[in-house]
């Protein structure tokens, strides 16, 4: 496909040590007429995948999810209006392909679009739990959209209406269980700081711009969970397992929504460890917690 035939679309791909990730990333946005792999100093072979690949690399170091990608939509010199947001470890299909195509050839009023995310969890489609359709506003208009001032699992913020795809993308981590644990770990820790600022007043980015759709309705559960559900983790288990029919899935889909219980529950203990000021997780992210 020459330079003439792409779409003209800006993919930015952060990466940090996606080398088993991220050839097959890229060979799935060879459509678009930029590719840039924001990389966060990786020190596998990310970026060298992604140079023989014809990528532009753009590096920073990582601060936060939110300041991270903020710099990148306000500092890389995009070569199109529109960008598309994608993680290493998703997949654009050839119907998304195509459907992004002519979403930007014809946007009508819409300032960024809402797409669809299936997430494979053990090498099966979690098509339940209420994991899918799992709503991601990942193509904006560059000069209209920022994320909201979260450190973890933060949402798009746009400046005008937005739209739905109907072709999803892929969600495929090929690292494995091990690194799985290890990554919901950390995000458990930066989760149990937003609500500790949540409940004690102190977060600003409370979810109420955050463009109509699944986001901004799971923010809103969320925090009346962190605030008033007593046995939470049980409660999430109960709810995508039996309610939202994740026995469908099999046992990947049990293995799922335990995992998403446990995650919780590490949450839930972590919360009560930053209640303490001198705590060492309150220590560890105490600019976090102050900001």
């Amino acid at each position: 496909m020459n330079a003439s035939e792409k779409t003209p679309v800006s993919v930015l791909i952060p990466t940090r040590n996606e080398a088993r990730n991220i050839g097959a990333c890229l060979d799935a946005v060879a459509w678009a007429g930029e590719v840039i792999v924001f990389d966060s100093n990786s020190t596998d072979a990310t970026t060298d995948i992604a140079g023989e690949k014809g990528a532009a690399i753009v590096a920073r170091e990582f601060d936060n999810f939110s300041d991270h990608k903020n710099w990148a939509l306000e500092n890389i010199g995009f070569q199109f209006d529109w960008v598309l947001i994608v993680d290493a470890d998703e997949r654009v299909t050839p119907e998304l392909a195509a459907e992004i195509a002519a979403a930007i050839d014809d946007p009508g009023a819409h300032q960024g679009f809402f797409i669809a995310r299936k997430n494979i969890f053990g090498g099966k489609w979690i098509r339940h739990a209420g994991m899918y359709p799992d709503w991601q506003l990942r193509l904006v208009r560059r000069d209209r959209a920022r994320y909201e001032a979260r450190i973890v699992h933060e949402h798009m913020v746009v400046d005008g209406p937005v739209g739905h795809l109907k072709s999803p993308f892929v969600h495929y981590d090929y690292k494995g269980i091990e690194r799985y644990i290890e990554r919901h770990n950390t995000y458990s820790s930066l989760e149990s700081v937003e609500a500790h600022r949540y409940l004690n007043g102190t977060d600003a980015a409370d979810g109420a711009h955050i463009a109509k759709g699944g986001p901004e309705r799971r923010r809103r559960l969320k925090q009346f969970a962190y605030r008033w559900l007593p046995f939470r983790p049980l409660f999430v288990f109960v709810w995508m397992y039996v309610v939202k029919l994740g026995f469908l899935d099999g046992k990947w889909g049990l293995r799922y929504c335990i995992l998403r219980a446990v995650y919780e529950f590490q949450i839930e203990l972590k919360l009560e460890e930053l209640a303490g000021e001198n705590s060492p997780l309150a220590e560890k992210y105490r600019e976090d917690l102050d900001r």
